[in-house]
């Protein structure tokens, strides 16, 4: 299991056939990008994509953001390149698509050395091995492959995403059961941002540590949406000295606000603190 010390509230697509919006990345207030050298560049245009993200990311620039490079799947005839070239990028993982088993992740393990890979989890073979991929030793994050899991499902869009919580259910579980990051899907209405709203606190909610995007303009809600609000750090550390001075009295419970405060409560409101102290970190980095 590899897991890197980083908040991951919006990890945005870049196509890496775009030398301007490469570029522009550096600026942007993500916490993760993923390099597409997939579904984002068109076939003429993938040799070029993938020497183009080698140089870009050789000349630096992008802080304290996790770098991703999504490749084309290995049964493509760009994969192969694909995964050589990534290997050498100084990029802090791999992404593959379409992972249906640890077999496929062996496959990239065999090209690409020791390097952390991220896994698209967007097949229902995917879903129903996501424990077995997210044990696999090289196994650093989960992204939803939502648009492609919602096809191969003959799923019919809701904004409640019913036909998809099964799904994204099992890969939750696996990824939490194994402790690798794990990205929401992506919201396709850019421009939408109530809904983008929604989906961003449906996400949260369920456990997810961030979104996915396709556009800057969906940078800001998702930051927001998976950030710990100030009421909510504030809480953690009433929570946490309420229980620190109970323990030092030789009791096991305090009470905050009228309810009950163990170890469990205290344990995730130090991780909250956490999270808050790495964002504040990336956003002065």
């Amino acid at each position: 299991m590899v897991t890197i010390a980083s908040p991951y509230r919006s990890v945005l697509y870049i196509p890496a056939s775009k030398s301007r919006a490469l570029d522009k990345a550096r600026s942007l207030p993500v916490d993760a990008i993923i390099f597409d050298l997939e579904d984002a560049v068109t076939a003429e245009e993938k040799p070029n994509a993938r020497a183009l993200l080698a140089e870009t990311l050789a000349q630096g620039g992008y802080g304290n953001r996790t770098r991703l490079v999504r490749i084309n799947g290995l049964d493509t005839q760009w994969g192969q390149a694909d995964a050589e070239a990534a290997r050498d990028m100084d990029a802090d993982a791999i992404l593959l698509p379409k992972v249906g088993s640890p077999a496929d992740v062996d496959a990239l393990a065999a090209i690409t050395g020791d390097k952390p890979i991220w896994a698209m989890l967007e097949t229902p073979q995917g879903m129903l091995n996501a424990h077995a991929i997210a044990s696999h030793p090289l196994m650093a994050g989960f992204v939803m492959g939502t648009n492609d899991l919602a096809k191969e499902l003959n799923a019919r869009f809701r904004t409640d995403r019913a036909p998809l919580m099964t799904s994204l259910g099992l890969c939750l579980l696996a990824a939490k059961a194994e402790g690798v990051i794990i990205i929401d899907g992506v919201y396709n209405a850019f421009k939408d941002d109530a809904g983008l709203e929604q989906e961003c606190i449906q996400g949260r909610d369920m456990g997810f540590d961030g979104k996915s995007l396709i556009h800057p303009a969906q940078v800001e809600i998702a930051n927001s949406a998976f950030a710990p609000s100030p009421e909510e750090v504030e809480l953690a550390r009433r929570q946490i000295a309420a229980f620190e001075e109970t323990e030092a009295q030789g009791q096991g419970v305090a009470v905050v606000d009228g309810r009950i405060v163990e170890n469990l409560h205290v344990a995730t409101a130090r991780e909250l603190l956490a999270k808050a102290e790495m964002i504040e970190a990336l956003q002065a980095g």
